[in-house]
C-alpha cells in the first residue's frame, strides 16, 4: 500500500476529502519526522514506537572487490510495534 492508497481509505473512513486526508498524513509524518531528529520516540499506545538506534561503527567487506573497509557510525529510524498491532497481526 502506498500514500495515495492510505490517502484514499483514510478518506473513505472519515468522510472527509482527499485533500484533508493528505494534510493530515503529511502532517503526522512531519511530527514523526521532526521528533526523530530531535531525538524524541514517538509512543502510539498499543500501536508502536518510532525511535532512532545508534549504530556502532564496524567493520563490512565490500561485495564487489572483497575488500575490507570500515562502516562508519550512524543513527537510523527504528520502529517497534506495540503489543496490540502484534496479535492482530499474529
Amino acid at each position: 500500500m502506498n500514500k495515495a492508497m492510505v490517502v484514499e481509505l483514510m478518506s473513505k473512513v472519515t468522510k472527509e476529502s482527499k485533500a484533508t486526508c493528505k494534510r493530515c498524513l503529511e502532517s503526522f509524518m512531519d511530527i514523526v519526522s521532526d521528533s526523530l531528529k530531535k531525538n524524541k520516540p514517538v509512543v502510539l499506545t498499543d500501536f508502536g514506537t518510532f525511535s532512532v538506534l545508534k549504530r556502532k561503527a564496524r567493520t563490512g567487506v565490500n561485495p564487489a572487490t572483497g575488500k575490507k573497509m570500515q562502516i562508519p557510525a550512524k543513527k537510523v529510524p527504528k520502529f517497534k510495534p506495540g503489543k496490540a498491532l502484534k496479535d492482530l497481526v499474529a
